[in-house]
């Protein structure tokens, strides 16, 4: 019995109409939340960004560093 419970709500949600609402229904609610966390994904950005570029900075001096030693050597 809950097999087929389970199958028939299977059933009704792929009906193409039945998606459809289902999207009507969810699309306010996921609007909000994007809308919620829309400042936090841009300072995540912001991080990703300044990291990338300390790494970047990291090589530059690791790579003269490099240099300077074999012209020392």
């Amino acid at each position: 019995m809950k097999e087929t419970i389970v199958q028939q709500c299977m059933d009704i949600l792929k009906r193409d109409d039945v998606r459809n609402e289902l999207k009507l229904v969810f699309r306010p609610i996921v609007d909000f939340i994007l809308y919620e966390i829309q400042p936090y994904i841009y300072v995540m950005m912001i991080l990703v960004f300044l990291i990338f570029v300390m790494i970047l900075a990291i090589l530059l001096i690791l790579l003269r560093n490099k240099q300077l030693l074999t012209k020392i050597i």
